[in-house]
């Protein structure tokens, strides 16, 4: 029994080669990543980030949470069939086509996923495009099983979101006025195993495997699942809001995990809980954005200094310790609220030193000197520096 397991083990992992979706994920971190780069250097006129940090600090996440679904997934005896996984991988290419994560919860990729593989069995016959008897056999309540891990996966990602690994952007405020906003954004793959029907495994235990679907023979496929999101925030730190939005995210996990269980007994249950799973997304994207209408942006002009929208990464602001929300009120010794300001305090000798009060209101001082190579802004981003750089070319 143990070589049959090693033998198909080893098949699974190869299978992963033949999913299209495989060379999509690739595809789209690079394409996303070239897209932000160009919307940071028309904002900023310098790149930020690199290419990949969408998908950056999300493998230790997505790995474990891969872990925990294949042992809890094999040792239960959840058996997907093919034509599932291949509804569902197809749908994260669909979703994502556009090169934006909002639509790559499981809420929507399972959800939808869900919904099609119900209706399938129902085309009529006389057709020839597709071939709903294909779909006839649907573990329903593994995949809701699924939906409550991943919103559990998603909102342990959006709780890891840090001020200053977060995307700053530049948007139209209440008066037409540029403010500034952050991206919460991530993409994660989260690869797992799953029984498939026929293969060397067989069953071990008279309840093994339990979510079955009526076959004798199992093979194992591993499954890479993607998960993203992006929320705009503008009315506070990424970090609050991350927080905010990453509890509502763990309480509908939980909900839809309550009826996934319950869906063992229940069939019906499972229906409820898809349908909780997209509307319950809807309705906290819907909050969050009513929440940030409501209230004034955080990164607007202010009188006293500016505030720091973002930092560059392995810049002198880095290095020394400043971090996104901070106000900076004087470059030595002198008081800046624009550009010029900056320049012209910063370039007065080779040492700088920077007055900063936090989001606490506290004061606290940074200094260094200036290194050959160091970025001109010392690698701070804000919005006073794109308004100033607006309103020159508009005077000129």
């Amino acid at each position: 029994m143990a070589e049959s397991w090693l033998i198909e083990l080893a098949k699974g992992v190869g299978k992963i080669f033949f999913n299209p979706l495989l060379y999509w994920i690739i595809l789209l971190i690079f394409l996303a990543g070239i897209k932000r780069i160009q919307k940071e250097r028309n904002n900023f006129g310098f790149k930020l980030f690199d290419v990949f940090s969408e998908w950056k600090n999300t493998w230790t996440v997505g790995l474990l949470s891969g872990l925990f679904i294949s042992i809890i997934f094999l040792g239960a005896g959840v058996v997907f069939s093919y034509e599932t996984i291949l509804v569902l991988s197809s749908l994260a290419i669909i979703l994502s086509i556009t090169l934006r994560f909002t639509l790559l919860s499981a809420s929507y990729t399972v959800g939808i996923g869900y919904l099609i593989l119900l209706v399938l069995p129902f085309i009529p016959s006389s057709q020839n495009v597709i071939d709903g008897g294909l779909f006839t056999e649907t573990n329903f309540t593994g995949l809701v099983f699924l939906l409550s891990i991943m919103l559990f996966t998603e909102a342990v990602l959006t709780k890891r979101v840090q001020n200053n690994t977060s995307f700053p952007d530049m948007i139209s405020g209440r008066r037409g006025m540029l403010v500034g906003a952050h991206h919460i954004k991530k993409l994660s793959v989260i690869p797992f195993f799953v029984l498939v029907p026929s293969g060397l495994i067989t069953s071990f235990a008279p309840f093994w495997p339990y979510f079955s679907m009526n076959g004798e023979t199992y093979s194992l496929l591993l499954v890479p699942f993607l998960v993203g999101f992006d929320y705009t925030v503008k009315s506070s730190l990424p970090e609050k809001a991350a927080e905010r939005i990453s509890k509502s995210v763990f309480i509908l996990g939980s909900m839809v995990f309550l009826l996934a269980v319950g869906s063992i007994y229940v069939r019906w249950l499972s229906i409820a809980a898809i349908v909780l799973g997209i509307i319950g997304k809807e309705f906290i994207s819907y909050r969050h954005r009513a929440f940030e209408n409501k209230h004034n942006a955080y990164f607007s002009r202010q009188t006293r200094g500016f505030k720091v929208l973002g930092i560059v990464p392995n810049s002198p602001a880095e290095r020394l310790g400043v971090v996104v929300g901070d106000s900076i009120v004087k470059v030595n010794g002198h008081h800046v609220n624009s550009l010029h300001d900056f320049y012209y305090a910063l370039q007065k000798n080779t040492f700088f030193k920077l007055e900063i009060v936090d989001e606490h209101h506290e004061v606290r001082f940074v200094q260094s000197p200036l290194y050959e190579g160091d970025h001109h802004e010392l690698g701070i981003v804000t919005t006073t520096f794109r308004n100033y750089e607006t309103e020159q070319k508009v005077n000129q």
